[in-house]
C-alpha cells in the first residue's frame, strides 16, 4: 500500500484470483482500520499544512510525470488487467486502460488553462463600491471507494482530476482487483515528484476499512464508484458529517431500435455490447427495445450475432469475452436468469455456466420479457440481453424510462428522429447511431439513482472545487 509516501504490507493479506482460471494472481496487503486511520492523517495534513493545495504548476508537472510513468509502464499494467481483472487483451487497448492513461495528459493540459477565478460586475452598495470576484478552492481531502470491473479507468478518473483540482487522496481498491490499484500507487511513488500524503492506496477486504473512509470528521468528499445499494449506504454515512458526495452507481441502459433503422447494425451492437467486458459494466445497454412488428426478426439477427462472440481466455487475442470476476458474480447471474425464466421469459439461448476452469457464463438472450419484472429492472452485470417490444415511440421512450437507473442508453434510426427520441429519455450519457461519447473531455454520470455529479471533463475537475465568493470596498 502507499501510505503516508511510503509503500508498505499489512499485518496480514488476501489473495487475488485470476478469474480466468481461478489461479492465483498475487497477493494484497490486508489493510486495516489503522492503516485507513494513517492514511487519512497523511492526507489531511498534506492539505493543510503544504503548499500542494496551491501550487498550480507543481500539480502539473506532477500530472505530466504521472502520464508519462503510465505509458511507459503501460504493457506491465496491460498483462495485470488481463490477468486480475479478466479483461480481453483488445479491451485493454480501451477502457481497460489506453483510454484511462490518456486522463493525467488531459487534465495536465486542462489546468494550464482552467481559470481559477472570475470577477463579477462591481456592485454599488450604500454609496461605496464593491469590487466582488470567485475563486475556486480544491475540496479538500478526498476518499476514493472503487468497483472492481474497470479499476485502472475508476482509479484514475478520480484521483487524477482531483489532483489537479489540489486535493489530497486516499484512494481504497476493491477487494476482488487490488492489484491493479496498488500498482498505480507504487508508479505515483516511484516515477512522479507528488509530495509524500498527496496520494494514499489501500487494499483491504474489512468492509469497515470502508467506513472509516465515509465517516472520518478528516475526509471532506466522498467519491464512490459501485452499486446503487452501496452507494445509498455511502450517502448516509458521509450525511452526519455532511461531506460532498460523488457516486456513480448502477445502470439498466435502454438501447431503442426505430423501425427505419439498420436492423443488422442494430443487432451486432446489442451483441457486442452486452458481451464487452462479459457484461460487467454499469453503463452497458442491456436492454434491447424494438418495434414489435419487426421482433422476430430482430431477434433472430441479434441471436447469429451473440453465437459469433468469442469467448475464453483473455489473454488470447481472438478472444472477445472474457469471465466473469468470481464465481460468486456467476452464480448471481445464473440465479436471476432462472428467475427470469420462471416468471416466463423466454431462454432464446445461453443462460449457464460454461464448464472448465475460471468463471464464465454463456451469452444469454431473453425475450418474452415484462418490463416490470427483475431481469428487466435490476442490474444484472453479466452477458444477459432482454429484447423487450414496444408499439409506438411513445412506448419505447416510456419502457426506456421505466426504471429507476438514468445512466446511458442509445438509439438507432434516421439522424434527426433518433436524436429527438435521444433527448426523451433521462440518462447521462447516450449514444445515437453508434456514437462514443467516452473520452477524457467527457462527462459521465447518471440521472436518478444511477448517481450523483459528473466524471472526467471540465465537469469532472469542478466536483473536486469549491467556490469562494470576495467582496472587497475599492475607490
Amino acid at each position: 500500500m502507499l501510505i503516508d509516501g511510503e509503500l508498505v504490507g499489512g499485518t496480514s493479506s488476501f489473495p487475488s484470483i485470476n478469474p480466468a482460471n481461478g489461479e492465483v494472481v498475487g497477493y494484497a496487503p490486508d489493510g486495516t482500520i489503522a492503516d485507513a486511520e494513517r492514511a487519512i492523517a497523511a492526507a489531511r495534513r498534506t492539505f493543510d499544512t503544504t503548499d500542494w493545495a496551491t501550487n498550480v504548476e507543481l500539480r502539473i508537472r506532477c500530472l505530466e510525470q504521472l502520464h508519462a510513468a503510465l505509458v511507459e509502464h503501460s504493457e506491465e499494467l496491460r498483462e495485470l488487467t488481463i490477468a486480475e481483472v479478466g479483461a480481453a487483451r483488445s479491451a485493454t487497448e480501451g477502457a481497460h486502460l489506453d483510454a484511462p492513461v490518456a486522463i493525467a495528459g488531459y487534465y495536465a493540459e486542462l489546468l494550464k488553462t482552467y481559470p481559477m477565478s472570475e470577477d463579477l460586475d462591481d456592485l454599488e452598495y450604500m454609496g461605496m463600491r464593491n469590487r466582488r470576484w470567485v475563486e475556486k478552492e480544491p475540496a479538500g481531502v478526498v476518499a476514493a471507494i472503487i468497483a472492481y470491473n474497470y479499476p485502472t479507468q475508476l482509479a484514475l478518473a478520480k484521483v487524477i482530476p482531483a489532483l489537479a483540482a489540489g486535493c489530497t487522496v486516499v484512494l481504497k481498491g476493491a477487494p476482488d482487483t487490488p492489484l491493479i490499484t496498488l500498482a498505480l500507487g507504487e508508479i505515483i511513488a516511484k516515477y512522479t515528484d507528488i509530495p509524500a500524503g498527496v496520494v494514499n492506496v489501500i487494499s483491504s477486504t474489512n468492509p469497515e476499512v470502508g467506513a472509516v473512509l465515509t465517516t472520518s470528521p478528516d475526509i471532506d468528499m466522498v467519491t464512490f464508484t459501485g452499486s446503487t445499494a452501496t452507494g445509498r449506504k455511502i450517502m448516509a454515512a458521509a450525511s452526519d458529517t455532511i461531506k460532498k458526495v460523488f457516486l456513480e452507481l448502477g445502470g439498466k441502459s435502454a438501447m431503442i431500435v426505430l423501425d427505419d433503422a439498420d436492423f443488422a447494425m442494430a443487432a451486432m451492437m446489442a451483441a457486442f455490447m452486452i458481451t464487452s467486458h462479459a457484461g460487467q459494466g454499469c453503463a452497458l445497454t442491456s436492454r434491447m427495445l424494438v418495434p414489435r412488428e419487426r421482433h422476430d426478426e430482430i431477434v433472430e439477427l441479434v441471436k447469429q450475432n451473440l453465437a459469433m462472440v468469442v469467448c475464453g481466455d483473455p489473454a488470447d487475442p481472438a478472444t472477445y469475452m472474457g469471465p466473469l470476476i468470481s464465481e460468486r458474480q456467476r452464480d448471481k447471474v445464473d440465479a436471476m436468469v432462472k428467475r427470469a425464466t420462471e416468471a416466463g421469459a423466454t431462454l432464446v439461448m445461453g443462460g449457464k455456466a460454461i464448464e472448465g476452469p475460471g468463471y464464465f457464463y454463456e451469452a444469454t438472450l431473453l425475450t418474452d420479457v415484462n418490463p416490470d419484472s427483475e431481469i428487466a429492472q435490476e442490474e444484472v452485470f453479466g452477458p444477459v440481453l432482454t429484447v423487450i417490444p414496444y408499439d409506438d415511440e411513445d412506448d419505447a421512450v416510456s419502457i426506456a424510462n421505466n426504471s429507476i437507473f438514468g445512466l446511458s442508453g442509445a438509439v438507432l434510426g434516421a439522424h434527426d428522429r433518433a436524436v429527438a427520441v435521444a433527448r426523451r429519455v433521462r440518462t447521462g450519457t447516450f449514444s445515437i447511431n453508434g456514437g462514443n461519447y467516452s473520452a477524457p473531455d467527457s462527462p459521465f454520470g447518471g440521472y436518478k439513482q444511477s448517481g450523483i455529479g459528473r466524471e472526467m471533463g471540465v465537469s469532472g475537475l469542478e466536483e473536486f472545487l469549491e467556490r469562494k465568493t470576495f467582496a472587497a470596498v475599492v475607490g
